[in-house]
């Protein structure tokens, strides 16, 4: 599966990252990703603090945790209470509301997490909006077998890692509450209701 064809913007934000590069294969290698994305910024516009990378117009509200290594852009919002870490890459714009948690995981410009979600090991394309409550699991505490599989477009594909949640495409909106099996896989413009659980394991 290529990222483009859900994250349209994804390799115009890494363009150094082959375009054949797997989901999860990026999340694995987050912290080296931005650290090389952060070289290739330099100090050009960001302000530079303890492994992080901070434009001056984002707001970080006093009682919010960001753990290195992170990227948080223009126009960003991260409000108090909130706790990134593992690897964070916010694009342009990006809102992560109070009680949230976020690990590994890119987020592409104008896309908001509402309060109380969990998003874990995942790439959120662009205006992407996530209601209060709804997690993105990434970890399958479920069951003995614990790679994580995808189910994209009819065919089954192993992604040999333990810990990935989902490629959530452009434009795609979570309902409060709803829950995104790890592995997921969301079309740009979908719709997730709330207080569903999407699990798109055949059977």
């Amino acid at each position: 599966m290529r990222i483009a064809d859900y994250v349209s913007s994804f390799h115009a934000r890494f363009p150094f990252l082959d375009p054949s590069i797997l989901p999860w294969q990026v999340t694995a290698e987050l912290p080296s990703i931005l650290e090389r994305l952060a070289f290739s910024i330099g100090d050009l516009s960001f302000r530079r603090a303890d492994g992080m990378l901070i434009h001056p117009t984002a707001i970080v509200e006093s009682g919010a945790i960001v753990k290195p290594p992170a990227i948080i852009s223009e126009g960003c919002f991260i409000a108090s209470t909130a706790y990134l870490r593992g690897g964070a890459f916010l694009d342009h714009g990006v809102t992560v509301g109070p009680g949230c948690e976020l690990k590994t995981t890119v987020i592409m410009a104008g896309s908001t997490l509402a309060h109380f979600n969990f998003v874990g090991d995942s790439i959120v394309g662009a205006d992407v909006n996530v209601e209060a409550g709804a997690v993105v699991a990434s970890h399958h505490n479920d069951r003995e077998d614990k790679e994580v599989r995808l189910y994209v477009r009819g065919k089954e594909i192993r992604s040999g890692v333990q810990k990935f949640g989902a490629v959530i495409g452009d434009h795609a909106r979570l309902g409060a509450n709803a829950v995104l099996s790890p592995g997921t896989v969301l079309e740009p413009h979908a719709v997730v209701g709330r207080l569903v659980l999407v699990n798109q394991a055949p059977g």
